[in-house]
């Protein structure tokens, strides 16, 4: 059982590295433990390298993301929720990318492999909720929807929202 005080202070590093490496990826180890509060030494114990740092801020990213769907399907639709989420999920493959100069090619894969299966299962939640609501069509696919919204990282901040709204027109249900 980790210690109250050992799981704050992971809990400050990840947030404090989280930040750090949106201002500036190159941000020393010694900076993000000073920038949380704890010392050298503890946050070389919760993370032997920065590539280890990286991947836990990166996998802490994904499980907030992917907790997220009941809440959004509480608070929205389901084709808001997804578009809400999407967006979201968007917005962490950006910082993914900005983050990929610190990891080797193993580490990049071992980080798509472990979040495959989670953003699937949460893409499959959020087509199944339009699906019983009749919004979505029945035979839309997660592995699909994953694959178009791929390529929304790469587009211009403005222009994702407006191509997302093109994916999610196409899974309206067809009359017929």
């Amino acid at each position: 059982m980790v210690r109250s005080d050992a799981r704050e202070n992971r809990a400050r590093i990840l947030a404090a590295a989280r930040e750090a490496f949106v201002d500036a990826g190159d941000t020393s180890m010694n900076q993000i433990a000073q920038r949380a509060g704890v010392g050298a030494g503890t946050l070389y114990r919760n993370f032997p390298t920065r590539e280890a740092l990286v991947l836990a801020v990166y996998q802490d990213e994904v499980e907030r993301i992917v907790g997220s769907v009941s809440g959004l399907l509480g608070q929205h639709g389901p084709v808001e929720a997804l578009r809400l989420w999407t967006l979201e999920l968007v917005e962490a493959m950006r910082r993914k990318h900005g983050l990929g100069d610190a990891l080797s090619p193993g580490a990049h894969q071992a980080m798509s492999e472990q979040s495959y299966g989670p953003v699937i299962t949460a893409i499959t939640e959020l087509l199944e909720a339009g699906k019983r609501a009749g919004t979505i069509r029945d035979d839309a696919d997660p592995g699909d929807f994953l694959q178009l919204t791929a390529a929304l990282w790469r587009a211009e901040a403005d222009r994702a929202p407006r191509m997302l709204a093109l994916i999610l027109d196409g899974l309206r249900p067809q009359p017929g």
